[in-house]
């Protein structure tokens, strides 16, 4: 049980720290456009090289995966809801898994 409050407290820190480190080192406006433009789109790289893999690697095969992917990709690109992606995308897969299975 010890160890898992000094896991949280080392999670909290690092998080806090990652988090506070920006303020402290950048109290004025960035005025880079190369800077600010890096900024803005380190999350959503970020979020992408989290996301691709664990859709591959989901289902343990890579046609369901695929299919999945392919039909979140259409859904998205037609700007429908995070949720209705989110669901078709994942029934496609299963869908896909129990005919393939």
């Amino acid at each position: 049980m010890s160890r898992l409050i000094g896991y949280m407290l080392v999670m909290a820190v690092t998080t806090y720290l990652i988090r506070s480190l920006p303020l402290l080192f950048f109290r004025r406006r960035i005025k880079n456009h190369f800077i600010q433009s890096f900024l803005y789109y380190v999350p959503y790289a970020v979020l992408g090289s989290m996301t691709f893999p664990a859709i591959f690697m989901s289902t343990g095969s890579l046609i369901p995966s695929c299919v999945g992917c392919a039909v979140g990709v259409v859904l998205a690109y037609r700007e429908k809801s995070l949720l209705l992606v989110a669901l078709a995308a994942s029934f496609a897969a299963y869908l896909t898994m129990l005919l393939a299975g």
